[in-house]
């Protein structure tokens, strides 16, 4: 089965509204990715000719 490249777009609304609830400015995008695991996604992932 094939891994999804980002989290559901309910997830990231889930997520964001904590964060609204938390009364906290919005982190900067590269925040985000590493607490919804992006990162972990693309590190899984073999290297293609592009990515290197």
């Amino acid at each position: 089965m094939e891994q999804s490249k980002q989290p559901s777009k309910e997830s990231v609304r889930q997520w964001l509204q904590n964060q609204i609830v938390a009364r906290r400015p919005p982190p900067d995008p590269q925040q985000i990715r590493r607490e919804l695991g992006w990162e972990l996604i693309r590190m899984s992932r073999p290297a293609t000719a592009r990515e290197r």
